[in-house]
């Protein structure tokens, strides 16, 4: 059973980020000189390169980078392999980063890209030299203290180790570990920050337990589901089980599952492992059709997958009390409009999955500084992090009397809006 809502391809998610936008642009009265320069993007990067397969055969690539904004700081975010990938993706994408990077208080600005491909239709050593290629063809446009990319969808640790390698190659062998930090989410020997690989679904659930503390919410006994068992997903679960929670349902773009009496976290992440990152044939729970997925009886969803899965069309059904967004862009305006009227609770996208660039932020510093951090220092600097960006959202909607995306995007934008009447507009 193939879960089409998720690879459906993203549309209206360049429309979707601007509708944000604009509507907290309006309600702060933000400079209009700044919200020109905000509403767009600094450079569109778009290469096209050739890359020898396995079969001797020349296959032609596209690849994308995205650079929205840098007043605060080099331009950061992630890299994606999916055949949805296009230019308004990631511009979209590299603007959400911007905001992310603003309200977590961050030195970055906003950058997303990636090629578009499906990665399962290539071998390992096709997707290095795809991965090298398309390093190689970006060229000076991405840096350490320039452009720092990092793994998004169907991209991880080793295939940043290639970028990061392939990067240093190009440059003097004196410089080599000074660049270290052109990108992030590296493997351990690589350069990596011990816990990054676990940030981001540990920032979701860090603010999953400000929400239940802010609203005397015991998530003991609890059901949650999560759309897209990836890293993601999977560290969501992890640790929201740690809390008492119960995971019941899981979906991927193989299937979607269901066992009311509770999933097995970490043996479903074993199989998936074991079944080439696929959810489908675990045993520990039942196949379900993908359009029931949102409108199961629980209190907790996770969309961690793609842009643009909750909608106008499925938010009426929705039971759940929280939506924490571990995805980019998952609900829609028009979907959230629904849910905010029906009472559902939205932990936004730029504060929920934050704990990946916040690790992020740490392994660039970590390698700046030429320091190895433990895992748990990790993860408690994460935490202090989030919770202030948590915390300064819950004021900001106490005093808007707004909805906590848009609190979020005033603080973001509010940031940006200092540092430009701060320092004015070259020349």
């Amino acid at each position: 059973m193939t879960n089409s809502t998720l690879t459906k391809p993203k549309v209206g998610m360049y429309e979707n980020v601007m509708k944000q936008f604009e509507k907290a642009a309006d309600k702060l009265n933000l400079d209009p000189g700044v919200r020109k320069i905000l509403a767009t993007t600094n450079s569109e990067i778009v290469v096209n390169f050739p890359v020898k397969m396995d079969n001797g055969e020349i296959k032609t690539f596209t690849g994308y980078r995205v650079q929205h904004n840098n007043a605060l700081g080099p331009y950061k975010g992630g890299l994606r392999f999916h055949p949805t990938v296009d230019i308004d993706a990631a511009r979209a994408l590299a603007i959400w980063m911007t905001w992310k990077t603003s309200l977590a208080g961050l030195p970055f600005g906003g950058g997303k890209g990636g090629i578009q491909l499906n990665p399962k239709e290539y071998s390992s050593t096709e997707l290095e030299r795809i991965t090298r290629r398309f390093t190689y063809a970006l060229g000076d446009n991405i840096g350490p203290d320039l452009d720092i990319p990092a793994p998004d969808v169907n991209t991880n640790a080793q295939i940043m180790a290639w970028i990061s390698d392939t990067y240093a190659s190009t440059k003097s062998p004196a410089t080599r570990f000074n660049n270290l930090h052109v990108v992030t989410g590296k493997p351990m020997g690589s350069g990596g920050l011990a816990g990054r690989d676990r940030a981001t679904g540990y920032g979701v659930v860090v603010t999953i337990a400000l929400w239940a503390q802010k609203n005397n919410y015991d998530l003991k006994g609890k059901t949650f589901i999560v759309q897209g068992y990836g890293n993601v997903g999977y560290w969501t679960a992890h640790f929201l089980s740690q809390l008492g929670a119960k995971l019941i349902a899981a979906q991927d773009a193989s299937a979607t599952l269901y066992n009311k009496d509770g999933i097995d976290v970490e043996a479903l992440q074993d199989h998936s492992i074991g079944y080439k990152d696929q959810i489908i044939g675990f045993e520990g729970a039942s196949e379900i059709p993908s359009e029931d997925f949102f409108g199961l009886d629980c209190d907790i969803i996770v969309p961690a997958a793609l842009g643009n899965q909750i909608t106008a069309e499925n938010a009426e059904n929705i039971k759940a009390k929280l939506i924490a967004e571990g995805a980019n862009g998952p609900t829609t305006t028009e979907g959230e409009d629904i849910l905010l009227k029906r009472g559902v609770h939205v932990i936004p996208d730029i504060l929920c999955n934050s704990g990946g660039v916040i690790g992020s932020y740490f392994e660039w510093l970590q390698n700046k500084r030429s320091e190895i951090w433990k895992q748990d220092e990790v993860l408690e600097l994460i935490n202090d992090k989030i919770s202030i960006a948590y915390e300064a959202v819950h004021k900001m909607a106490e005093e808007y009397d707004t909805d906590m995306r848009n609190a979020a995007y005033l603080v973001a934008l509010k940031r940006l809006e200092q540092t430009y009447k701060e320092r004015g507009v070259f020349p």
